[in-house]
């Protein structure tokens, strides 16, 4: 039960970053290694102030 509800947990959070406009990190890590692999992998901090910058000036932010 315990793992039933992390995953739950991980899920809702995942939702909700997306319904704020921030991507999931990690799929966005495993996105650059597969179409970017030239690009340095951001932080998560960097990451996250790049998509919220993106969000909030209109610029949408997606390469792909």
């Amino acid at each position: 039960m315990h793992r039933s509800l992390r995953t739950l947990w991980q899920e809702a959070v995942r939702v909700c970053r997306r319904i704020i406009g921030v991507p999931d990190y990690d799929t966005y890590v495993a996105h650059l290694r597969e179409h970017h692999p030239e690009r340095a992998i951001p932080t998560y901090a960097e990451f996250f102030t790049e998509r919220q910058q993106a969000r909030y000036r209109g610029g949408g932010g997606r390469c792909c």
